[in-house]
This record gives C-alpha cells, structure tokens and sequence, in this order.
C-alpha cells in the first residue's frame, strides 16, 4: 500500500494552479472536466503519480467558498532551503503566513505559505 494523493476543493482553479504550480513549482499531471457532475480535478506534483504521493485539487464549478473547519491542518513540502523558498514565495506573489525560523520549542527550522483558499501549506528542510 501506498498514499496516492490528498484531495482539497478550491473556489477558483485558475488561482490555485497559480498558486501551486506558478508559485510552489508542481506540475499538473493531469487534468479533467466533468461537465455532467459540474465539476473538475486537477492532478499536480514534483513527481508521476507512479511514483509519489500527489496533490488532487477538486473544482466543483457551482461552488465559490469553503468552510475550511477545525479539523484541517496543512500539507507539507520539502525544500532544500527553507528561508529561500519562502522568499521567492513572497517574490512570485504568495503569502507567507509563517516566517521562516525554528519552530517554537525545537530546532526544525519551518515556515508556512497559504494558498487563495486559505489552506496552509507548511515548508520544510528536506
């Protein structure tokens, strides 16, 4: 068994592409509309589907806004750098919501963006 992807709906697919691809530098892999359903998903990644874990980003085209609730708490990516990526987060026009520094009450040196949904996306030394 492996992870294949984790799921989020977005109220606008063209920000979010920007965001995640633009901005975060992943791929769409694939991408369908379902014009019966209303609806369309987005595949994105740094790697195939076949070999990493994905990012599945689902458009329902009649929805505008979600309640992100208490339950959700973020995703995360590896960078090789942490405090450069959050700059040129910043630069390409995301928002950083987190400074890069360590995390409180530990060495582990993190920061976290936010998507145009508002789901936050934690950054972390690879």
């Amino acid at each position: 068994m492996r992870l294949l992807h984790t799921m989020l709906r977005v109220g606008d697919l063209d920000a979010s592409l920007n965001f995640y691809v633009d901005i975060l530098g992943m791929r769409v892999l694939r991408q369908h509309d379902f014009p019966d359903g209303r609806f369309t998903l987005a595949y994105l990644g740094y790697a195939d589907e076949a070999s990493a874990t994905v990012l599945e980003l689902t458009h329902n085209w009649d929805t505008h806004e979600y309640d992100l609730g208490n339950g959700y708490g973020h995703i995360a990516i590896g960078v090789d750098d942490v405090y450069a990526a959050a700059d040129k987060i910043k630069a390409a026009g995301g928002k950083i919501v987190r400074e890069a520094g360590p995390m409180m009450h530990g060495q582990t040196v993190l920061a976290f963006a936010e998507d145009p949904d508002g789901y936050k996306v934690e950054l972390l030394s690879l």
